[in-house]
């Protein structure tokens, strides 16, 4: 008796075009909330612990991207 089996199927990453993807939009809204902050700090007074807290956001959201992209949920290109 001869048993069928399925065809085995690798399992394919998802492809993202045009930054649409996780990393960017977690980066961007990481980036955006620190310039908000860093914004806020700069016009009340300046009150330099905001700018500073604001602009370590920043930093936050490169160092989110690069490592989300390096797991796989970023752009191919």
């Amino acid at each position: 008796m001869s048993r069928e089996t399925a065809p085995v199927r690798a399992r394919q990453g998802r492809v993202y075009d045009d930054g649409k993807s996780p990393a960017a939009w977690t980066g961007t809204v990481i980036a955006a909330l620190g310039f908000v902050v860093a914004t806020i700090g700069a016009m009340a007074g300046p009150n330099w612990p905001a700018c500073i807290v604001g602009g370590a956001l920043v930093v936050v959201a490169m160092i989110a991207v690069v490592v989300l992209k390096a797991l796989g949920y970023g752009s191919q290109h």
